[in-house]
């Protein structure tokens, strides 16, 4: 059987990455890592969280058409390796993507023929986001500023992914995550409701 392709966005500091970490540790799937040109934090390892690469070398791969999706976020490249992926899908391995909107956009316009599903992370307010911002490597509040108006800019994108689910409790989320996944590939009706979406992002974005 192939492998399905999982894909969580969300705005910079919502928790996707720890989501997806503990998705592939604890499932089973394959996180799909990215190169990326931007410099690594001080806790990130080269290979494991991204595979950091200059720019020039970035532009190469563009070039060879090496890449499913690739995007430029806050002044830096991100993008993902076409190779690994597919081999993995054929063997029957189930892939996890960490990318954002205009990643998940490509991978759906590639019409591969594979399942996929996607999922919008959000935080559960504001100011818990701008906390877990400022909280971050970089201490630098005015990145946290930076990070916020572009928030307002990705949070519009909700509404191109299959489901949205919040992140105020990390474990609930990521069962409810798991679930989803599950009921879906075995054609279970998922309990998921729009309009409690919808009131959290009026919420959040006033």
């Amino acid at each position: 059987m192939d492998g399905i392709i999982v894909i969580l966005s969300s705005p910079s500091g919502a928790g996707k990455t720890t989501l997806v970490s503990l998705i592939s540790e604890k499932e089973n799937f394959i996180n799909s890592i990215s190169h990326t040109t931007r410099k690594p934090r001080s806790n990130e390892v080269n290979g494991k969280d991204y595979y950091f690469i200059k720019k020039k070398e970035f532009e190469k791969l563009i070039k060879n058409n090496e890449f499913l999706e690739y995007a430029e976020v806050f002044n830096n490249f991100y993008g993902t390796s076409k190779k690994p992926v597919l081999e993995n899908l054929k063997n029957g391995k189930n892939v996890i993507f960490d990318i954002d909107w205009q990643g998940t956009k490509q991978i759906r316009q590639q019409n591969i023929n594979y399942k996929i599903i996607t999922f919008f992370v959000l935080p559960p307010s504001k100011q818990i986001l701008y906390e877990r911002l400022s909280n971050r490597d970089m201490k630098d509040k005015l990145i946290a500023s930076e990070r916020m108006k572009e928030f307002y800019k990705d949070v519009k994108h909700w509404k191109d992914y299959d489901y949205v689910v919040i992140n105020d409790n990390l474990n609930k989320c990521y069962q409810e995550i798991v679930k989803i996944i599950n009921d879906s590939l075995s054609g279970k009706k998922i309990d998921y409701d729009k309009n409690f979406i919808e009131k959290h992002i009026e919420k959040i974005t006033l």
